[in-house]
């Protein structure tokens, strides 16, 4: 038989109070006195009872919760974003609710459905491109939505990001700039900052009279993946002198399968990532990248989505909240 959850009830008999008290005490500690919020919370604790949030969510109050939803849980790209956005609400009283879509706009668009059936107070997207219904629904919700990780696009609401086409350029013209001439570009499953950074790649490269070259893979980023676009990037082209990846997961393993074959870096062939992930200080040689403000921007995010979802009636001032990226040359170019 299923041991029946403690109730408020329970609560209410062993302090000796009524269950409205303990309703409100939960509901907001500063309404009642420290000495019995103490009292109700030492009962909380024993009984393990665990607040029931449904009726507020039914009567449309507060969820006290955050839809953050990303392309991937494997990523530490996105493990920084999470760990920034908690460090803000998580102290005002909110949980984020993660989910991760696969790179898919259409699983995405499940998910967003999901979140809103939960009546969260507030979407943080991962993406800038969604489908139809997604709008639709985000637009119909009237909570606060912001997308991260581009400033280009024109957001739903507000974006908070910085500028991947611009960024790649950046990285593709210091390749350029220490003498290497057929630069391939490896890239992974694609979105629509994949794309970006592409673009940034394929315009510097056509501006200094090179040919640019993609490889891409279906796959997910792995190290295995990167390892595979090397040996797939040499075949084609023996002459290969440098690789630039849309991450710094397939850069790893593109760096290590190219250690592996004896090709000296960065002489023979010059390596750069995306992201600025911690592997790329401990790799030998160091590997370049772009190093994304990903912990800032997961701040940023949550501190103006908490502002919008306590005044509701403010006007949003910075519609695009752009960062800047670093490049880190490490020793790989």
């Amino acid at each position: 038989m299923k041991k029946a959850r403690p109730t408020l009830q329970d609560i209410a008999d062993k302090v000796g109070v009524t269950k409205m008290t303990v309703s409100r005490y939960l509901r907001d500690p500063e309404k009642v006195s420290e000495n019995l919020g103490a009292k109700i919370a030492t009962v909380v604790e024993e009984l393990g009872y665990i607040h029931n949030r449904a009726p507020d969510i039914l009567s449309n109050a507060k969820s006290y919760s955050i839809g953050v939803l990303v392309p991937s849980l494997s990523n530490q790209v996105f493990e920084d974003v999470i760990k920034g956005i908690e460090q803000v609400i998580e102290p005002q009283g909110y949980q984020a609710m993660i989910t991760h879509y696969g790179y898919s706009k259409t699983t995405e668009e499940k998910r967003i459905e999901t979140l809103l059936s939960y009546h969260v107070d507030g979407i943080i997207l991962s993406g800038s491109k969604h489908t139809a219904r997604s709008v639709r629904m985000l637009e119909a919700s009237g909570i606060p939505v912001i997308e991260i990780m581009d400033s280009t696009l024109p957001p739903i609401q507000q974006a908070v990001g910085y500028d991947n086409y611009l960024a790649s350029r950046k990285m593709t013209d210091e390749i350029i700039r220490s003498g290497k001439k057929s630069i391939v570009y490896l890239a992974a499953k694609m979105d629509e900052r994949a794309k970006q950074k592409i673009n940034g790649y394929s315009d510097s490269m056509t501006e200094a009279g090179l040919e640019p070259v993609i490889i891409s893979s279906k796959e997910s980023s792995s190290y295995l993946t990167g390892a595979e676009l090397l040996r797939e990037a040499k075949k084609k082209n023996p002459k290969l002198d440098g690789i630039y990846c849309t991450n710094d997961v397939l850069a790893t393993g593109a760096l290590l399968e190219c250690l592996k074959l004896g090709m000296d870096i960065p002489s023979e062939v010059a390596i750069a990532g995306f992201h600025g992930n911690d592997i790329t200080s401990v790799l030998s040689p160091r590997l370049a990248t772009v190093v994304t403000p990903r912990y800032e921007i997961g701040k940023i995010a949550a501190k103006q989505l908490l502002e919008r979802i306590t005044s509701p009636q403010i006007t949003v001032a910075n519609k695009i909240i752009e960062l800047e990226p670093q490049i880190d040359l490490g020793e790989s170019v």
